[in-house]
């Protein structure tokens, strides 16, 4: 049987979500996993395997569970482009080198990939994530501070020229 014979597509989709914390990534990926997609998240790999940061773990082990856990998505994705299943990965993808990297992984194991990229106000981001700090669950599993806000904006390499579709993210 092939694969739209089962119902599945052809060619698999991802979507790399893109956007700084607090950006609304997790609740686009929610939508897209209700369409069918199946979700990844290098955040709640890391949730699920260590717990919270600076609780279940020491700070100085966040960068290589960090590493386990891409690891681990990048695997499952694979694993999930050959069953032919449409995939959405939850992250930042922040650099370009990054997101370069993912969208020629994705052509090669024979999916095509879209780039969504969550255009925010840094006002809303703060606001956002002041809220989150107050949440128990894997998106506020590592705390994000006011500085550590300004420095992710600073380093945050913003997709142009890259295919990206672009949202524009306003007030709740």
């Amino acid at each position: 049987m092939r694969a739209d014979e089962a119902g599945l597509p052809e060619q698999p989709e991802v979507v790399l979500m893109c956007g700084v914390a607090g950006a609304g990534k997790t609740t686009f990926a929610n939508g897209l996993e209700a369409m069918g997609y199946v979700r990844l998240s290098v955040d709640e790999e890391i949730w699920r395997r260590f717990g919270r940061y600076g609780i279940d773990y020491e700070p100085d082990r966040y960068e290589m569970h960090t590493e386990v856990a891409r690891q681990a998505v990048r695997e499952r994705l694979l694993s999930l482009i050959a069953q032919h299943r449409n995939v959405v990965i939850d992250s930042s993808f922040w650099q370009r080198s990054r997101r370069q990297a993912y969208k020629e992984l994705i052509e090669q194991a024979g999916a095509r990939w879209r780039l969504v990229y969550l255009k925010t106000d840094p006002a809303l981001l703060r606001q956002r994530l002041h809220a989150r700090a107050e949440r128990f669950d894997a998106n506020a599993a590592f705390p994000i501070t006011d500085e550590l806000l300004d420095r992710y904006l600073q380093s945050f390499e913003p997709p142009f020229g890259e295919g990206e579709e672009i949202v524009e993210v306003a007030a709740d």
